[in-house]
């Protein structure tokens, strides 16, 4: 039987950067990476084993500096990129590469040895990913979809589509934009669409939300105001092609048609301080994880601008017609929104929430003070979704 507490797991370093390994779909994975500024920082590789309701971890060295974010290839389970910082003549600049890992680990099957995290082996560095040339890295996004050998880096004002060449020992930016307008203009995070054959990113910058044409490299268009402050996150509904979820510095979660950019279609303003991070679940989309800095992580079910706004469709023909009556009237009302759960596991700001690529009911929430815990779906709203 699933167990519904909360695990939780302690890195002795703080840590922002969480990733769940997507190409990973037998085992329950996350990855780690920690900011610490004495020690050599590592990449915590998160095993969760359902069945006994633990983790078994390997540690991995990341020597390259302090790792802001990280994101792991759809299709390669051993290869990752890093975002992390780099001082080069007095001043901080954050890099980004690809890497890949000690063969035995991507498995995800092999034993963790007692000693990995006193002996940690280091990550094989496969490219740079144009340090530093056009600025300091934000984040680097795989194509959703892909084989996993086209990229995006944001870097400063630039959007930089890259080519990952054989074994991905070599990249190549095959194009580029960039960000006009005045001012210091700087991209906070980005996503890639995983609608319209992955040709639409979606950028922040400041208050702005941008949708760009990989094709054309052009803007499509541009949420002015998304937010009262700086956007924090964003994430596509995986089931709606034009829906965009998005949270920031105004304590706000919006959800947005991009076809109509005035309005949201939706606001959330549960949490009391900074939303750092949006997910929506992959497999069934009215589930919408958020984090805060106010230590929160709120689950909430927006199951009335989900693809199942009514929920399940019934089969006519499974029902009397008393049960139809009631059926049609029902049909007719979109379901409710709600606020599923709050979670208060964690003492300090929640940087970052991921569902798990292997069981839709699963996540995980990462706080600055290097505590990472693993959740599940309550297995009431699981069983009212799926029956």
């Amino acid at each position: 039987m699933e167990d519904d507490t909360p695990v939780i797991y302690g890195l002795e370093f703080q840590a922002r950067a969480l990733t769940a390994q997507t190409a990973e779909t037998d085992a329950i994975r996350f990855l780690v990476g920690t900011q610490s500024l004495k020690f050599d920082n590592q990449i915590h590789i998160i095993d969760f084993d359902d069945e006994n309701n633990m983790i078994n971890k390997n540690v991995l060295l990341h020597d390259a500096g302090e790792i802001w974010h990280m994101s792991t290839s759809p299709a390669d389970k051993g290869v990752l990129t890093t975002c992390y910082n780099k001082t080069s003549e007095s001043r901080v600049l954050t890099c980004a590469a690809v890497w890949r890992m000690p063969p035995e680990w991507e498995s995800g099957s092999h034993e963790s040895p007692d000693d990995s995290s006193n002996n940690p082996q280091t990550l094989e560095l496969l490219c740079h990913l144009d340090n530093t040339a056009h600025g300091s890295v934000a984040c680097v996004l795989w194509e959703p979809m892909g084989d996993g050998k086209r990229v995006i880096s944001l870097a400063d004002n630039h959007v930089l589509l890259s080519d990952l060449q054989e074994s991905s020992s070599k990249a190549t930016i095959s194009s580029s934009a960039t960000l006009e307008g005045k001012g210091q203009l700087k991209f906070t995070t980005g996503k890639w669409s995983p609608h319209h054959n992955c040709t639409q990113v979606a950028t922040a910058n400041d208050t702005a939300i941008r949708g760009w044409d990989l094709r054309s490299m052009s803007q499509m268009y541009c949420i002015e105001n998304a937010h009262g402050q700086l956007v924090r996150d964003l994430d596509f509904n995986p089931n709606k092609q034009y829906y965009l979820a998005s949270c920031g510095d105004d304590c706000k979660v919006k959800f947005w048609d991009v076809r109509h950019i005035n309005e949201p279609v939706k606001c959330l303003e549960e949490h009391s301080h900074w939303v750092w991070s949006v997910r929506y679940n992959h497999s069934h989309d009215q589930l919408v994880l958020t984090g805060s800095s106010d230590s929160r992580l709120i689950l909430s079910n927006m199951v009335s601008i989900s693809s199942e706004p009514f929920g399940h469709l019934v089969d006519d023909d499974d029902l009397s017609d008393n049960e139809e009556t009631q059926q049609d009237e029902k049909v007719k009302e979109p379901l409710q929104d709600s606020i599923i759960a709050t979670y208060e596991e964690h003492e300090d700001s929640v940087y970052a929430v991921e569902w798990s690529a292997a069981d839709p009911w699963l996540f995980a929430s990462l706080s600055y003070d290097g505590r990472l815990v693993i959740n599940r779906v309550p297995r009431a709203i699981k069983y009212r979704i799926l029956l």
